[in-house]
């Protein structure tokens, strides 16, 4: 396994595109980790405060000019990256670790625009506390070190699988890059049935974030399946059993979030033509 102190002994320079939420989240994790500011190119035209703050450390942001780079991170919007993909081109040489973390772009796509080794990866928003989960998919011409490099990048931010078919990206996406939006929803949706049972809006709204989050925790940290920490939870013939009586019918919960799932990925499937 691959850390973050591998980074500490790269010399090259790390191109960011893209220095958004997630991005920023990235050179957070870098800077945090012990990477040289100094190694750091921004290319953001819309700095937020905190991109702004660490060109006080060193990290170079916007720079007129141009040099293959060790590795370049493109984290632009997908729809951008025509438009942002020529202007990069100058940062990439034939040994340059193109590492992409844009929703249904193809590792084609990359090669064609920007040539180097390409590595795609589907991150996900709870990078921005350390713990997201990304997975990678190589194409034929990274090396090991690439490999090992681009892990060390992305365990900045959690913990990184790998997977050697891209054609699995698109529900990797669908299940844990828009993921995190379907359990905010489900707090969103569980406070509000609250309030319908007669619960004042402030308290169902605290019960219902500390519930997801807390089970959350406990999903993480248990060596249980979920399925059992479920089981442990339900008394037979008790209140659980009787929501989930609701929610496990044949129109509940699973075949409408298997419905979800599928328009996530054809969504992506779009996004890649």
């Amino acid at each position: 396994m691959t850390t973050i102190s591998e980074l500490q002994h790269t010399t090259g320079t790390i191109v960011l595109a893209g220095a958004g939420k997630m991005g920023g989240a990235m050179l957070t994790g870098w800077l945090a980790g012990g990477l040289a500011p100094e190694r750091v190119v921004v290319i953001e035209p819309m700095p937020s405060a905190e991109i702004t703050a660490v060109v006080a450390k060193g990290v170079r942001l916007n720079p007129t000019t141009s040099a293959p780079a060790e590795v370049v991170i493109t984290a632009v919007k997908p729809q951008m990256f025509a438009e942002a993909g020529p202007a990069l081109k100058p940062w990439v040489g034939d040994a340059t670790l193109v590492l992409s973390i844009m929703a249904g772009t193809t590792i084609a796509s990359l090669q064609n625009t920007l040539g180097g080794a390409v590595v795609r990866a589907m991150p996900n928003t709870p990078a921005a506390i350390g713990r997201g989960i990304t997975v990678a998919v190589p194409a034929a011409n990274v090396s090991a070190a690439q490999r090992a490099l681009t892990d060390a990048l992305l365990r900045a931010t959690g913990a990184v699988e790998w997977v050697d078919d891209e054609a699995l990206m698109d529900a990797v996406t669908a299940v844990s890059g828009s993921g995190p939006a379907y359990v905010f929803l489900l707090a969103e949706e569980l406070a509000r049935a609250g309030v319908a049972a007669g619960l004042p809006e402030a308290l169902a709204t605290t019960l219902a974030r500390a519930t997801v989050s807390g089970a959350g925790e406990l999903l993480r940290q248990s060596e249980l399946p979920s399925a059992t920490l479920r089981q442990n939870v339900t008394s037979p013939g008790g209140t659980t059993a009787a929501a989930l009586s609701v929610l496990m019918a044949a129109d509940g919960f699973q075949p409408l979030l298997t419905k979800a799932v599928a328009a996530a990925t054809a969504r992506s499937k779009e996004l890649a033509k």
